[in-house]
C-alpha cells in the first residue's frame, strides 16, 4: 500500500520523490514506450500519480505493482510491433493525447566502430528512430484533426558527445531522432501540436546500476569509483553526481503540460553541466 502525503494541494508518494498534483493531467490519454523500466517508468509513474490515463509498452512484462492504466508487450524496434500499440490504443482509447517516445539502447560490443554489422546498424535504427516515426505518423492525424496534442521525443546528450566506440550508432541515431524532432515541430506546430525532445546524460536507472556494479566487479573497485570512472568518462558532471529517472519526469511533465504551452521544437539538455556548450 502507498502512503501519500497531502501538501500543498498536492500529493508525494513514499516512490516519487516530488510534489505532484492529483488532477494535473486528468482526462489525458498518455503513451510512454519502454515504460517498464528507468526513465520510462518514472514518467509513466509521473502522469499516473497526476490523474492521466497512461499507457505503456515494452518487450518485457510490467514490474510487479506497476500501475499503469494499459500495458501493451510488444517490440517497437519491429513495425509489427508498432502496429500492435497502435491498434491496441486506438480500440481502447480512440487516440492519444500526449506521446512520449522513450524507448532507446543499444546493446554495446567490445571494440570500436568497426565490430557493427549492417544487421546491428539497421537493429539499432529500429529502436531509436524508426519506432518513434511510425508511433508519430500514427497518432499525429488525430491530435491535428483536434488541434492539441504533445509529443516528446527522449533523445540523449551521446547525439552531441558521440564515442568513437560501437555505442556509435546509438549516437547517430540519437542524432537523427533530434533532427526529425526538430523538423516535425515546425511542421506540426501551426496545426496545434507541440513536439519537444530531451537529452538526458548519466541517468542512474536500474541498466546504469547494473553498468556500476560490472565495472565495480571486473575491476576490483567500489561502486563510487565505478560510477565517478563513468562520470570521468563523459568529461565530468559538474553538478557533481548522476542524475535520477524522476528528474528526467519531472522535465516531461512540464513540457506536457499548459505550462509549457509556448515551447516547441526545443531540446532541452538535462544532464548536470557534462555538455561543454549548448
Amino acid at each position: 500500500m502507498v502512503r501519500i502525503i497531502i501538501s500543498l494541494g498536492g500529493a508525494m508518494t513514499d516512490s516519487y520523490p516530488f510534489t505532484v498534483f492529483g488532477d494535473e493531467f486528468k482526462g489525458k490519454r498518455v503513451l510512454v514506450t519502454g515504460g517498464t523500466k528507468g526513465i520510462g517508468e518514472a514518467i509513466a509513474r509521473r502522469f499516473v500519480l497526476s490523474g492521466a490515463s497512461v499507457a505503456t509498452t515494452a518487450r518485457s512484462e510490467a514490474a510487479h505493482g506497476q500501475n499503469s492504466t494499459l500495458f501493451i508487450k510488444t517490440d517497437i524496434g519491429t513495425a509489427r510491433g508498432v502496429q500492435n500499440v497502435v491498434d491496441r490504443i486506438l480500440q481502447e482509447w480512440g487516440g492519444l493525447d500526449i506521446l512520449v517516445n522513450n524507448v532507446g539502447g543499444t546493446e554495446t560490443k567490445a571494440g570500436g566502430f568497426e565490430v557493427l554489422t549492417d544487421e546491428d546498424w539497421q537493429r539499432i535504427l529500429e529502436v531509436n528512430l524508426l519506432a518513434a516515426v511510425r508511433l508519430d505518423r500514427a497518432f499525429l492525424p488525430g491530435m491535428i484533426e483536434r488541434k492539441s496534442g504533445v509529443v516528446i521525443h527522449i533523445s540523449s546528450v551521446a547525439h552531441r558527445l558521440p564515442f568513437p566506440n560501437s555505442t556509435l550508432a546509438y549516437a547517430a541515431t540519437k542524432a537523427a531522432l533530434t533532427t526529425y524532432s526538430k523538423g516535425l515541430a515546425k511542421a506540426v506546430a501551426p496545426k496545434g501540436v507541440r513536439v519537444t525532445t530531451i537529452s538526458p546524460g548519466f541517468i542512474e536507472t536500474t541498466g546504469a546500476k547494473g553498468m556500476i556494479a560490472d565495472i565495480s566487479r571486473g575491476s576490483g573497485i567500489s561502486e563510487d569509483a565505478a560510477r565517478q570512472r563513468i562520470m570521468d568518462m563523459l568529461g565530468g558532471i559538474p553538478i557533481g553526481r548522476t542524475g535520477r529517472p524522476e528528474e528526467v519526469a519531472e522535465l516531461v511533465a512540464f513540457l506536457a503540460s499548459d505550462r509549457g504551452a509556448f515551447i516547441s521544437g526545443a531540446d532541452y539538455i538535462i544532464d548536470g553541466g557534462t555538455m561543454p556548450t549548448t
